[in-house]
């Protein structure tokens, strides 16, 4: 069913949502300034490309015993940095495509994914992009250690 749905996100606009991303990419490796940011904008790429049976989830869910206030600190400034270079032309271009697929049946379920992402692309600075599987464990994990 993954396969169908990612094969039925790019033929209804997802090449052009990935295609957005690979740009912000590539200006991202450009700039020198960007340059950390491009880790997030390939990241989000891949979910852009292939966004069912893939999740976005912070690396301090990923692994708790390296969280760092200081790394937690600069994130937050490249996140800023990001929304006022990328992330709102890539939250809007998400939100358009997400509401042009809404407008048949068949692409709802894409739509409404390509809403998800437009949430990310306004503050991916510490997402990584994995399967749902591994967030999931990764989710219960931290719930086992944080409440019992």
């Amino acid at each position: 069913m993954r396969t169908v749905l990612n094969i039925l996100n790019f033929v209804l606009g997802g090449f052009a949502t990935t295609l957005s991303w690979l740009l912000a990419t590539l200006v991202s490796i450009i700039c020198i300034v960007t340059l950390p940011l491009t880790r997030s904008c390939w990241e989000i790429t891949k979910l852009s490309l292939v966004p069912y049976g893939n999740e976005p989830i912070h690396v301090d869910e990923l692994d708790p015993s390296n969280k760092n206030a200081l790394l937690n600190t600069g994130g937050t400034l490249l996140n800023i940095l990001w929304v006022i270079f990328f992330g709102w032309w890539l939250c809007v271009m998400h939100i358009v495509v997400g509401i042009a697929q809404c407008v048949t049946i068949i692409g709802i379920p894409v739509g409404i994914a390509n809403f998800k992402i437009a949430g990310i692309a306004l503050w991916p600075v510490g997402r990584r992009v994995v399967s749902v599987e591994t967030a999931r464990a990764a989710r219960e994990a931290n719930a086992r250690r944080r409440f019992g």
